[in-house]
């Protein structure tokens, strides 16, 4: 293991934790109550704030922002926190605000996730393992991400929405309403435009199970039978289909956002192709 190594011009606060062979680059700034885990890298110009936690392997670059107060009128200003998880890159001036102290009171950062230049996490988030942010996305606070998606370069989140695991969001694309378990969603308004099969290949998910969210996916966008109906359907017909249980499970999850998910786009698109 490396030896720790801290720039001259750098400056680390009495109180802040850092782990073995950290590497604080010029001009860096880490406040009292910042814990660093053991091999991360900050370039140079990088903040971490507050009671922030970057775990090991981190490689952070420069003029990143990790950990300040959120942009939320109803904080009062109480110990909140920012916690990232391991082996993540975080890129030129991505912004991470900590938890609001009305709300859950940290904002969580799972392992292996790709943030790219000015990507934005905002209060209260809970973002999951091995997610990729393009540049210049966005999510508002309270929003959850799941495992493997993909949020495509200026994308917008709405606040307390939900991103499905594997799931893929189009570059521009403005999501307001939960986006299913391996739905791709595009457009602006974003509308769910098929499925992510080329993720769902990439992470082994089996053909037969691939087989079966396509057929869900139609059956659960018939728009000749309330939702309600529909969700007992799939219910009924995928119940050996771990995939198609995990859509049924985030459709029936208390969604503070929406009564229901993305839709497909309605005539033509009614039933959303799959992009393989």
């Amino acid at each position: 293991m490396r030896e720790t190594f801290i720039h001259p011009t750098a400056c680390v606060e009495t109180g802040a934790k850092l782990g073995q062979g950290v590497s604080i680059g010029a001009f860096c700034h880490v406040e009292a109550g910042a814990e660093i885990g053991d091999n991360c890298e900050l370039m140079s110009h990088v903040v971490v704030t507050g009671y922030t936690t970057l775990g090991e392997n981190a490689k952070v670059f420069p003029h990143a922002i990790l950990g300040c107060e959120p942009q939320n009128g109803k904080h009062k200003g109480g110990h909140t926190k920012l916690i990232i998880g391991k082996n993540c890159m975080i890129r030129e001036g991505v912004t991470m605000h900590r938890g609001s102290d009305t709300s859950r009171g940290y904002t969580q950062i799972g392992d292996n996730s790709s943030f790219l230049a000015y990507a934005h996490v905002a209060h209260d988030c809970d973002v999951g393992n091995h997610v990729t942010f393009a540049n210049n996305v966005m999510i508002g606070g309270h929003c959850e991400i799941g495992d493997y998606a993909i949020l495509g370069g200026g994308a917008a989140v709405h606040q307390f929405v939900r991103i499905g695991h594997h799931a893929f969001v189009g570059g521009m694309a403005a999501v307001v309403q939960d986006l299913i378990p391996f739905g791709m969603a595009i457009g602006v308004h974003a509308y769910l435009g098929g499925l992510n099969i080329i993720g769902m290949k990439r992470s082994g998910l089996p053909r037969q199970e691939i087989h079966a969210v396509r057929r869900a996916t139609r059956m659960l966008f018939d728009r000749s039978k309330p939702v309600k109906d529909r969700v007992e359907d799939l219910r009924a017909e995928f119940a050996d289909s771990a995939a198609v249980g995990d859509m049924i499970a985030f459709i029936t999850a208390d969604a503070k956002r929406t009564s229901f998910t993305t839709p497909p786009l309605h005539g033509k698109h009614a039933s959303p192709e799959d992009q393989s």
